[in-house]
């Protein structure tokens, strides 16, 4: 299938093209960007002019294949020939835009703009696939061809991918959450990397634990009346800014419906992604969910990168006599991979074997 990335040079942008290449399913057509980048290549795009300096922030070199690509203008761009069209801009641009993309083919995003729309689904591959079941009311109030779907903040991925198979087995009454996020979840904010953030926690992000709180009862919720019905178990979060790359780490008190001993809840965790790791999706990993035993990890340095940052790191499960029926543990998502680029190409695969996407 042929793609467009729009957002293309920012940070986000840049992790879908990085994702993107050689991919086998994929091909990297069209790239756009804002007005200033437009009618440049690439490569002259995410260099400053005055300095020579490139601005580019993956850790591995822009594929050269996309270098010579011109970059177009997203509120303009002409999209008759691409079949996918994946986007990393802001929530006011992607407002605007990608409306425009989804009258004739799906948007893949990975903007809060329409996340809490009734007839938006965000999915999370694997976690809320009747979802999709949204995608034609979509089409029918906006008269869209294609649709639009946003994955969800890289915070309530993990957290998300975490709960399912818990919810499902053994039923939530509630859950707790406090995260260590890594500094690249705020992009290249003035303040944030920068001597604000060493030898530093910042204790607040802004409309995150919103964010998370409503995120994650939508993606857990089910469909009802043509809209989704939140999951019924409160989330109380808190979430702060560390002096770490890349990476969320969280700590979960979990409150069950149904008591179950630490061995019951592993091997839900074991066995709860089986359906979609036996689809053959490129950039699934081989297990969702990988639980540690060592005491000390998950960490953001040694596991992040685990199945290229594909996996959710689960370790240090316990019981919690607080809460009812409590059960704890410490999870470890990465935050640009899962998180966002690579999770939302994930997204289209998984929608492309279910059908929705053809």
């Amino acid at each position: 299938m042929k793609v467009a990335v729009v957002g293309a040079t920012g940070v986000a942008g840049q992790q879908f093209l990085t994702a993107l290449e050689n991919h086998p399913w994929f091909e990297l057509k069209r790239l756009a960007a804002s007005e200033r980048s437009a009618g440049k290549k690439y490569k002259d795009a995410i260099t400053d002019a005055s300095s020579g300096a490139t601005r580019w922030f993956c850790g591995v070199p822009c594929p050269k294949a996309f270098l010579d690509i011109v970059v177009e203008d997203a509120a303009k761009l002409v999209i008759d020939d691409i079949d996918i069209v994946f986007t990393a801009i802001e929530s006011d641009a992607a407002k605007e835009v990608e409306p425009l993309y989804a009258k004739k083919c799906p948007v893949i995003s990975t903007a809060s703009a329409f996340r809490y729309e009734n007839d938006v689904p965000v999915f999370l591959p694997g976690v809320n696939g009747d979802h999709a079941a949204l995608i034609e009311l979509q089409r029918k109030n906006r008269g869209f061809k294609g649709f639009i779907t946003p994955g969800p903040n890289c915070t309530t991925v993990g957290l998300a991918i975490s709960l399912k198979p818990l919810y499902d087995a053994f039923g939530i009454g509630s859950v707790i959450m406090t995260s260590m996020q890594a500094v690249s979840g705020a992009g290249r904010s003035p303040g944030v990397l920068s001597f604000d953030i060493t030898d530093n926690v910042i204790p607040y992000i802004p409309k995150e634990e919103e964010k998370v709180q409503k995120e994650t009862q939508k993606i857990l919720g089910a469909i009802k009346g043509g809209q989704i019905e939140p999951a019924p178990f409160g989330v109380s979060c808190t979430c702060t800014r560390v002096n770490v790359l890349d990476g969320h780490l969280e700590t979960v008190f979990v409150s069950l419906k149904k008591k179950a001993t630490l061995a019951e809840v592993k091997e839900v965790w074991k066995n709860g992604y089986k359906e979609i790791l036996g689809l053959g999706l490129p950039s699934a990993p081989p297990e969702l969910i990988h639980y540690t035993e060592e005491p000390f990890r998950p960490q953001p340095r040694l596991d992040r990168d685990l199945y290229d940052g594909m996996a959710t790191v689960i370790g240090r499960l316990r019981e919690d006599h607080v809460l009812p029926n409590g059960v704890k543990y410490v999870l470890l998502s990465h935050n640009t991979k899962m998180g966002a680029a690579k999770g939302a190409i994930l997204t289209a695969e998984y929608l492309i074997k279910r059908g929705v996407i053809s």
